[in-house]
């Protein structure tokens, strides 16, 4: 091949490489926008609830699929007539950095990492609380990178436009419980039959415990490994002391009681 020949074809493959380059790069800015501009208004929950989650939405769908009732167990409360002893246990269950982090762990993430290498299997779990929240509200089960791109930037907006309360708040409100089971309220009903103000530290535990897997482990759940995680959720709450500074300390009968000023 003459010289001029190679530099003709080395000037194509070079066309070639820069046009497949811009073409990656508009689609990937196309991709974007698109998630940016798609992305619901998370401010809007600084002084309103949602009228439903992305997680509801799914459960009463599957349920007109198989035919059944799609009615849910739902009854959203304020924070303050949610009991400490259920917020202490959750903490504890579920994100024991939560007043310490701005949505994401690192720590978490390294042990679900640590843990993947060890079963040799893809990472899992490591959400905190903020990232859990974000996914029942809005987003699908879907591991794909849109879901996740979506998932870490709702997840900013939450922390940033939301207090630590008000995540707390809603979280609280809108996990399940059980089969068809949302929220603190719904839940204290459905098992103890008293609202979530009146749980005890037990009873906290034993709502918290299930989070991981609310159909098969509730306070209905006759599991062993169940009520080893109940036994261990109170263990890990006496050892976390920074919750008596941030949520309120065990309230035997519930919900801690208000002093009258002088």
């Amino acid at each position: 091949m003459k010289l001029s020949s190679k530099f003709e074809f080395v000037s194509r493959l070079d066309r070639r490489v820069v046009v497949a380059v811009a073409a990656v790069a508009l689609i990937l800015l196309v991709w974007l926008t698109w998630t940016w501009i798609t992305l619901p208004d998370v401010s809007a929950l600084q002084t309103t609830n949602p009228e439903t989650t992305a997680f509801i939405d799914r459960y009463r769908e599957a349920r007109r699929e198989a035919g059944k009732s799609d009615v849910v167990a739902w009854s959203p409360v304020p924070y303050a007539r949610i009991s400490p002893n259920l917020t202490r246990a959750v903490i504890a269950s579920e994100d024991t950095e939560f007043f310490f982090h701005d949505g994401f762990s690192s720590h978490e993430l390294g042990e679900a990492v640590r843990k993947a290498i060890r079963e040799r299997k893809a990472p899992r779990g490591a959400s905190t609380m903020s990232q859990q929240l974000v996914k029942n509200l809005w987003l699908s089960p879907s591991r794909s990178l849109t879901r996740k791109l979506r998932e870490a930037t709702l997840t900013r907006q939450l922390e940033k436009s939301l207090s630590k309360e008000r995540i707390l708040e809603l979280y609280l409100n809108v996990v399940e419980f059980g089969p068809g089971i949302y929220g603190a309220e719904a839940a204290a009903q459905h098992y103890f039959g008293k609202p979530a103000a009146q749980l005890t530290p037990r009873e906290g535990a034993m709502l918290a415990a299930g989070l991981p897997r609310p159909r098969s482990w509730n306070p209905s759940s006759g599991s062993e490994n169940y009520a080893r995680r109940v036994d261990r959720i109170l263990e890990i709450e006496r050892q976390l002391k920074f919750l008596d500074k941030y949520v309120g300390p065990e309230a035997p009968g519930g919900i801690l009681p208000v002093v009258a000023p002088d």
